[in-house]
């Protein structure tokens, strides 16, 4: 059996295959809410054949979208309008259907990145953001308010709120997103925390408030659903967020038995300086799950099925997520079981599209019709 497509099970969950649809934000809701785009984006994403479809950061609360467009889950009007959208998946795929929660701190309040993604005025439609220090993302722009008490309360009962309306929505899985320089991440980082609290500081301080927000996620989901985080293994800055630090909080996950750990890296600053190329991202993955053993998502430039395979194979990550390579092509998956020898989910309508040859990818089909 192709490692790549081999089963996992997470609690209840039993996966198909290692293959993960990263949550990739598409700042096309109208005031939090899904719209006819989600349908369409996670409705043939679900198609892929991948065994985890992960639904985009989602917001807990309004200040905490990344632009005015972006998905949320904070009321009554945004739960429903995710109710359609999963009956349509549900309807037609067997994929598991995660869901990130995130808050983007002082990233918030940013025009769309087709727009250019600047910081966006309170008088032009934004508004103030919130963060663990008065510290921005970049200079010139206007600095985030600092989280007090009372905002932390807040913030961590909307991860709970949240938490409980995607359980009443059937989500199989929750991701906590403390990764790509977002509230979480800001921190974790001493490039962003600066706080001389105990949310500051120490390594154990600064990983206090996105260990308490995975903690009460964690209460008030299912126990027998899965709950991940995703993290940035490196701020690639120096006197920043790295590896090492990484793992520590790897070591504290695993106490609260983490599921597993989406291990990408960067977005703390403009500043960053990242080495890109194929599989850059890797090590990391594989650096968190030999320190620590806790199951690890791969990501970064895994393009190639023989290359997922191998990463598999080696056990340097439990999981291969694929972001921008899905959407290039969605049906990666289909590839890859072919150029493995595989088997993969797929809808009978499509089973004819097989090449010639290749109808096994599908399993064992039959081919009726006129």
């Amino acid at each position: 059996m192709s490692p790549l497509f081999s089963p996992y099970t997470l609690r209840s969950l039993t996966l198909p295959n290692r293959i993960v649809v990263s949550p990739m934000c598409q700042y096309s809701a109208n005031n939090g809410a899904a719209t006819e785009w989600h349908m369409i984006h996670l409705g043939h994403l679900a198609l892929s054949g991948a065994g985890m479809l992960m639904i985009e950061a989602t917001a807990v609360e309004p200040e905490g979208r990344i632009t005015p467009k972006d998905l949320g889950l904070w009321d009554d009007a945004t739960e429903a309008a995710l109710v359609p959208v999963l009956a349509a998946i549900r309807k037609h795929s067997k994929i598991a259907v995660v869901m990130q929660l995130g808050h983007a701190g002082r990233k918030a309040s940013s025009k769309v990145p087709w727009e250019g993604g600047q910081q966006l005025s309170v008088a032009d439609g934004g508004w103030m953001s919130y963060a663990p220090s008065a510290v921005s993302q970049k200079e010139g722009e206007v600095e985030p308010l600092a989280l007090d008490a009372a905002g932390l309360r807040r913030l961590r009962d909307a991860f709970v709120l949240a938490a409980k309306r995607a359980e009443r929505l059937g989500i199989d899985g929750l991701e906590v997103h403390a990764a790509h320089g977002y509230l979480l991440h800001q921190f974790l980082s001493p490039i962003a925390n600066h706080r001389t609290d105990e949310y500051g500081g120490s390594l154990e301080n600064r990983m206090r408030f996105p260990l308490e927000v995975f903690d009460a996620v964690r209460a008030v989901f299912p126990a027998d659903k899965p709950v991940g985080i995703r993290v940035s293994a490196t701020d690639w800055m120096e006197n920043g967020w790295n590896l090492e630090q990484t793992i520590a909080f790897a070591a504290e996950l695993k106490k609260r038995d983490v599921d597993w750990i989406d291990v990408s890296s960067g977005g703390i600053s403009p500043l960053q300086k990242i080495t890109i190329g194929p599989g850059y991202q890797v090590a990391f993955a594989q650096g968190v799950k030999e320190a620590t053993g806790v199951n690890t998502m791969a990501v970064g430039l895994i393009t190639e099925p023989q290359q997922a395979e191998e990463i598999i194979a080696s056990g340097k990550a439990d999981f291969i997520a694929m972001a921008r390579g899905i959407l290039y092509d969605p049906r990666w998956p289909w590839h890859a079981a072919a150029a493995l020898g595989a088997t993969v989910e797929a809808p009978p309508q499509y089973w004819r599209s097989a090449p010639h040859g290749q109808n096994k990818i599908f399993g064992e089909t039959v081919f009726g019709g006129r």
